[in-house]
């Protein structure tokens, strides 16, 4: 990982957009004396590792849950969630790609020269990799776009090309990601941070089921059935290997999964637990103490502050006894400010802010000392017996620290997860059974449940006869799960858009707690409206379009180019 973080530290190359597909002519680096030994070629694709997602999917972008229905800003209205936004000038997640699939085609090329490919092996496998993830943020967003596989010139046609068919481009990107399997060495063989062969199965899962699940909602079940077989091989693929695990270690119980997320090589809880013990993320984007810190005020951010969790959210955790909250006799309502959190899935309580908790931050004077949460330790927290009166009510807690990081609570290191297993074991039970139209309890029990009964070891595990006999539905069930589990990780707003239900759940109020029982005496502003429910009513007049489905081309791009074209209906 140090290495990683020293080259790409002077291994950037500044990048000039002289052309829709950003040709950048300072950055061939096509001479031979560049490209001599393997240290030319690693070096050159440490940079790749600069393009993973961070910690701005928490503030905002273009997969943030901000964007969706689940997560508001308190500051003001986004444009992408209300469904107001319109074409921009200019759009770096358009060329920025194009850019980066430039270097990865500059090493795939160089390297066709190079006399012992054996030992660059890994390095073009990261140029496929990185070949095929840049591809698929552009399919994401804007759906059929230009396929490039290899280096582009001025003269070169492409430079005012037609757009690829999005199906096209799925199916290079599917074949990079085979040929990354051929040549990635296995993860653990490698330095901390690299993507190994593991990796590149796990993301072609998340493509193949991104696009597998896109294609039958809209009339093409042929070929959604078949990228869904591709999802759950390659899914599969990652579960048998026997590599990676859930993260739940004994000594923090329950909590395991809210310490999952904020582990660092320094004391961040109670067991002295740091990051060699989690096996759980396939991919993710480094971060180190002294090195190379996460540079945002992440628990400042989410607790208790700046984002508002909807009541949408809140009421999709599962009662202990496995059933819905409309469906289970263990729900006890809400007519406290802590009725409603009675006997739920614990991750609610793990990853939101419970009523009645104590919580600490990141600051000297209101973080944890020693993880006891003695009387004196309980003394120092932020908020003590946390009961709220603003906002939605609910408020996340995923991602705030509770070690003291000084004078600038910018200086968390824990790890970004690019891609985790619980993603993987998720994307199977869905991709079975978007492939199958059903899924068997054996195939349940080596996926979903795993995640389900991480830190509800009591909880009954999704069966088929479970579903029967409440009158559930299956594929509901499976979606809440993955809801639940990723929430706040960059997922919820593409899955409404490739299960097309965006139209449905988008427009739909953000909605905050019922102000009824003792929420009427608690609630410091009484003057947010309610709905027939008596739910606060945070935002209203939200709407999704079949447009906001894809987003624009940006006018300078189109402009560059009159034969890109423009999205539908913008």
């Amino acid at each position: 990982m140090k290495s990683i973080f020293k080259y790409m530290a002077f291994g950037l190359v500044a990048l000039a957009s002289a052309s829709c597909l950003n040709l950048s002519p300072q950055d061939q680096l096509s001479e031979d004396d560049l490209w001599g030994k393997p240290g030319d070629f690693e070096s050159f694709a440490n940079v790749f590792y600069g393009w993973l997602p961070d910690f701005g999917t928490v503030y905002d972008n273009t997969h943030a849950d901000k964007r969706s229905d689940l997560l508001k800003d308190k500051s003001g209205i986004n444009v992408f969630a209300t469904g107001t936004n319109a074409v921009p000038q200019g759009d770096g997640e358009y060329g920025g790609p194009y850019s980066n699939i430039r270097r990865c085609n500059l090493l795939i090329e160089n390297s066709e020269k190079y006399a012992n490919k054996d030992e660059i092996a890994q390095y073009i496998g990261e140029a496929y990799f990185f070949r095929a993830w840049n591809h698929f943020q552009l399919v994401m967003k804007f759906g059929d776009v230009i396929l490039v596989d290899h280096t582009v010139d001025v003269d070169d046609a492409l430079m005012k090309a037609k757009r690829n068919d999005r199906g096209e481009v799925i199916d290079f990107i599917l074949e990079d990601l085979r040929t990354a399997t051929e040549l990635l060495k296995p993860t653990a063989e490698l330095a901390e941070g690299r993507v190994g062969v593991e990796g590149a199965y796990a993301f072609m899962a998340r493509v193949a089921l991104f696009e597998g699940t896109w294609q039958k909602f809209r009339q093409n079940e042929t070929r959604g059935k078949e990228l869904c077989g591709v999802a759950a091989d390659a899914a599969l693929t990652v579960i048998n290997s026997n590599k990676f695990e859930l993260f739940a270690p004994v000594a923090l119980g329950d909590s395991a999964q809210k310490y999952m997320f904020i582990l660092e090589d320094l004391v961040c809880n109670g067991a002295g637990i740091q990051k060699s013990a989690n096996k759980e993320y396939i991919i993710k984007r480094c971060y180190d103490p002294t090195l190379k810190t996460v540079g945002r005020n992440l628990t400042t951010e989410v607790l208790a502050n700046a984002q508002y969790v909807s009541a949408k959210l809140v009421d999709m955790y599962l009662c202990s006894d496995g059933l819905p909250i409309d469906k289970s006799p263990l729900f006890k309502g809400y007519e406290t400010v802590k009725s409603e959190w009675q006997n739920r899935d614990n991750r609610m309580r793990y990853t939101l802010m419970r009523p009645g908790d104590t919580f600490w931050d990141a600051s000297e004077k209101n973080s944890r000392t020693d993880w006891s949460s003695s009387d004196d330790e309980k003394k120092r927290a932020k908020y003590k017996g946390f009961i709220p009166n603003w906002g939605s009510g609910y408020f996340p807690q995923k991602w705030a620290t509770e070690r003291n990081l000084g004078t600038d609570d910018k200086n968390a290191s824990y790890d970004w997860p690019v891609l985790r297993y619980a993603e993987v074991l998720l994307t199977y039970a869905e991709a079975v059974y978007e492939r199958d139209g059903k899924i068997s309890d054996e195939d349940l029990n080596k996926s979903l449940n795993l995640v389900r009964k991480r830190v509800n070891k009591s909880m009954p595990a999704l069966t088929n006869a479970l579903v029967d006999a409440n009158g559930l539905d299956m594929r509901t069930e499976i979606r809440r799960e993955r809801t639940i589990e990723l929430f706040q990780e960059g997922f919820r707003i593409d899955d409404l858009r490739r299960w097309k239900t965006a139209e449905k759940e988008m427009p739909m109020d953000f909605l905050g707690i019922k102000h009824v029982g003792e929420w009427k005496s608690r609630w410091s502003n009484p003057g947010v409206p309610v709905n027939a429910d008596q739910r606060l009513i945070i935002e209203t007049g939200r709407v999704w379009a079949e447009r906001n489905y894809l987003h624009p081309l940006p006018v300078d791009q189109m402009q560059l180019n009159p034969n890109l074209g423009q999205n539908p209906g913008w």
